[in-house]
C-alpha cells in the first residue's frame, strides 16, 4: 500500500511538472520569448502590380498579384495533385462597379516531396496570378477599391505549413481614357512567355483549340463550329431573306449569281465579326442590339417590303433606264446592295449562340488584340456564311428550270409567305412579344390556306394541284401541333428575387434560374419545347425555378445580374446547390431539347 502511494504521489507531480512547462512554453510564445509557430505568410511574399494607371470606364482592369516564394519552399498549385492539399486560389468580391472577366493562375511544376511519393503540381520562385475585372460602363472618375482573398498552402521538402489566407487589395482608378502604368510592359511579357494558364471549371474549348492544336487546327474548329451554328433556329430569318434576295437573279449565269452571293455572304461575316469582337472588348450581351423595339419593328418592315417583290409586286433591280446609263457601274452598284443587305442578315445572326461563342468571347477578351479577335470571328463566321454562299448561288436556278412555268410563280409566292411570316414575328417581337408564337402560329395556318387552296398558279396541272393542296393540309397540321403544343403545361417560373433565393438556400432547396430575353428565337425554342416537356417539369420541380428578363440588358439592375452570375449570351441557365453554389458543369447556353437538358439536371441535382 505505501508501495502504491509512493508511485502515485511521484507520477502526479511528473504530470505536474509537465503541465507546468507547457504553459510556460505557451506563455514564452505568446510573448514572442524565444518561440515561434511557422506561417505560410512567412514563406510568401505577396505584391499588386497594375497594369493601367488610368482606366477608362467600361474597359478591362488588368491586375497581377505576384507571389515571391521563399527558396526551398513551395505553394500548392490551384489544383493541387492530392485532395488533402490546400490549392492556391484567389476570391474577389468586385461589387457593383466592376466584375472578374477572368483568373489565370501560374502554370505549375511537378515536384517530388518526401512525404508524398509521387510529383505534385506546385508553384515555386517568382508565380504570378493574372486578375482582369471588366469595369462598367457608366462609371464617374474617381478612385475604387476591389477587396480580395488569397488562399496559400506552402510546403518544404520535409513539412506542410497550415494553410493561410491573405487580404489583397485592388484599385480601379476611373479616368477619361486609359492610361498604361509602368508594370504593363512586364506583364505583357508574362503573358507572351507563357507564365498563365487559364482558369476555369471545366476549361475553355476554344483556348485548348490553340495551345493544343496549334493555329491551323483551332481555325478549322472554330469554322466548323459557325458551320454547326446552321443547326440552331436563329438561322430561320436568314435563310428566307436569302432567298427572297437572289430567286430573282435568273438572267445571271452561275458564276454572276456566285459572285454575288459571295459579297453577301462578306457582308453577314463581317457585321458579325464586328459586333462579336465589340461584345467581347465592352462585356456587352452578345446579340443586345436587338433589344431596341424600333430596331425590331425596322427589321420586320424591310422583310415585309421585300416579301411583297415575291408576290410580282415590284423587282429588286433598278429601272431599266437606270440601269443602261449605269453601264458598267451596275455591277459594282449591285454588288454594293448586297454587301450591305449581308450587313443587315448578320445582325440575324446574332442570337446564335452557345457555348462555344462563350468560349470564343472569353478567349477573345482575353488576349488583348482586337485584330485576332476580328479573325477569329471572322473564321467562324465564314462557317456559318457557307450555306448561304450556296443557297444565294442556286436560288434563282428553279427559275431556269426546264418547263418551269407558272408553277414558278406559285414557287415564288411560298418564299414571300414564309418571308411574311418572319417579318410579322419581329414586328410582334417589337410590339407584343408574349403573342410572337401566336404570330408564327397564324402565319403558319393563313399561309397554308392561301398557298394549298386559294392561289391559282399552275392549276392547269393536275399532280401540282394536287401537291399544293398537300402543302396546305401539311400547313395546317403544323399549325394544329403548334396549337396543341400553346396548351400543354409548361414549367412554372417565378420572377428573380435574391430574397426568395436566400430563402431557398435557407430551407436546403437548390435553385434554377433562367436569363432570357423577349429578341432571342432560342429563348422561345426552349419555353415552346422544352420547358414543356413533362419529364423537364418534374425533375426541376425540388428546384426553385426563377426567370430574369434581360430584353433590356443595359438596365442598371439587368447589369447587375449579368456582372453578378457572368452570363455573356441568352438563354443561360444556371443551377445553384443547396450551399448557393453554382453546379458550373450544368450551365446551359442557347437551346438545348429536353433529353441534353434532363442530364444536365440530373449534375445539378446530385
Amino acid at each position: 500500500m505505501r508501495f502504491f502511494k509512493k508511485h502515485t504521489l511521484i507520477l502526479t507531480l511528473l504530470l505536474a511538472f509537465s503541465f507546468l512547462h507547457n504553459v510556460a512554453l505557451a506563455q514564452n510564445f505568446m510573448e514572442g520569448g524565444g518561440g515561434s509557430m511557422e506561417s505560410t505568410l512567412d514563406r510568401v511574399e505577396l505584391n499588386v502590380l497594375s497594369k493601367q494607371d488610368l482606366v477608362q470606364s467600361g474597359d478591362e482592369a488588368v491586375f497581377v498579384v505576384l507571389m515571391d516564394i521563399e527558396d526551398g519552399w513551395h505553394l500548392n498549385a490551384n489544383s493541387p495533385t492530392l485532395d488533402y492539399l490546400i490549392g492556391v486560389e484567389l476570391s474577389i468580391e468586385a461589387g457593383d462597379f466592376a466584375m472578374v472577366s477572368d483568373i489565370q493562375y501560374p502554370k505549375p511544376i511537378q515536384y517530388e516531396f518526401d512525404f508524398a511519393g509521387d510529383e505534385l503540381e506546385v508553384y515555386e520562385g517568382k508565380a504570378p496570378i493574372l486578375l482582369k475585372m471588366m469595369t462598367s460602363g457608366d462609371l464617374p472618375p474617381g478612385e475604387y477599391q476591389v477587396s480580395g482573398e488569397l488562399q496559400l498552402q506552402a510546403c518544404s521538402d520535409s513539412v506542410c505549413l497550415a494553410p493561410a489566407t491573405a487580404d489583397v487589395e485592388f484599385t480601379i482608378q476611373i479616368g477619361e481614357e486609359t492610361i498604361l502604368s509602368e508594370h504593363a510592359d512586364r506583364i505583357d511579357r508574362l503573358k507572351e512567355d507563357g507564365a498563365f494558364e487559364s482558369f476555369s471549371s471545366d476549361g475553355n474549348q476554344i483556348e485548348d483549340m490553340f495551345s493544343e492544336r496549334g493555329f491551323l487546327w483551332a481555325f478549322a474548329g472554330l469554322f466548323l463550329i459557325g458551320l454547326a451554328l446552321n443547326l440552331t433556329p436563329c438561322v430561320y430569318p436568314m435563310m428566307s431573306v436569302t432567298v427572297s434576295l437572289f430567286s430573282g437573279n435568273q438572267n445571271l449565269n452561275v458564276g454572276g449569281r456566285f459572285k454575288g452571293a459571295l459579297v453577301y455572304v462578306l457582308g453577314i461575316v463581317s457585321m458579325y465579326s464586328l459586333l462579336g469582337v465589340f461584345a467581347a472588348y465592352t462585356g456587352s450581351l452578345f446579340g443586345s442590339w436587338l433589344q431596341s423595339p424600333v430596331v425590331l419593328a425596322s427589321i420586320g418592315l424591310l422583310l415585309l417590303l421585300l416579301s411583297l417583290s415575291m408576290f410580282g409586286l415590284y423587282e429588286l433591280q433598278p429601272p431599266a433606264w437606270l440601269m443602261q446609263k449605269m453601264g458598267k457601274t451596275q455591277q459594282i452598284a449591285g454588288h454594293a446592295g448586297l454587301f450591305l443587305s449581308g450587313l443587315l442578315v448578320g445582325v440575324f445572326a446574332a442570337p446564335c449562340i452557345g457555348p462555344p461563342i462563350i468560349a470564343l468571347l472569353a478567349f477573345v477578351g482575353s488576349q488583348g488584340s482586337p485584330l485576332f479577335g476580328f479573325f477569329a470571328f471572322f473564321v467562324m463566321a465564314l462557317g456559318l456564311g457557307i450555306p448561304y454562299l450556296i443557297l444565294g448561288t442556286f436560288s434563282g436556278t428553279l427559275q431556269k428550270l426546264p418547263q418551269s412555268g407558272n408553277w414558278m410563280i406559285w414557287v415564288k409566292k411560298l418564299f414571300g409567305v414564309i418571308l411574311i411570316g418572319v417579318a410579322l414575328f419581329y414586328i410582334a417581337l417589337a410590339l407584343f412579344p408574349a403573342y410572337s408564337f401566336h404570330v408564327i402560329l397564324l402565319s403558319v395556318v393563313v399561309g397554308g390556306v392561301y398557298l394549298g387552296f386559294l392561289e391559282s398558279s399552275g392549276g392547269e396541272k393536275r399532280s401540282f394541284k394536287w401537291l399544293k393542296r398537300a402543302v396546305g393540309i401539311g400547313a395546317l397540321g403544323i399549325g394544329l401541333m403548334m396549337f396543341q403544343n400553346l396548351q400543354k403545361d409548361s414549367i412554372e417560373w417565378e420572377e428573380y428575387n435574391p430574397e426568395k433565393i436566400e430563402q431557398a438556400l435557407e430551407d436546403g432547396v437548390p435553385v434554377m434560374i433562367d436569363f432570357y430575353a423577349d429578341w432571342c428565337i432560342p429563348c422561345l425554342e426552349l419555353d415552346r419545347r422544352t420547358f414543356t416537356d413533362g419529364a423537364v417539369i418534374r425533375e426541376t420541380e425540388s428546384f426553385l425555378r426563377l426567370k430574369v428578363d434581360l430584353t433590356h440588358f443595359d438596365s442598371k439592375e439587368a447589369e447587375q445580374l449579368r456582372r453578378k452570375y457572368d452570363i455573356a449570351g441568352v438563354p443561360t441557365i444556371l443551377f445553384l446547390d443547396v450551399n448557393g453554389e453554382e453546379v458550373t458543369e450544368a450551365r446551359v447556353v442557347g437551346f438545348e431539347a429536353p433529353e441534353r437538358f434532363l442530364r444536365r439536371v440530373a449534375k445539378a441535382d446530385r
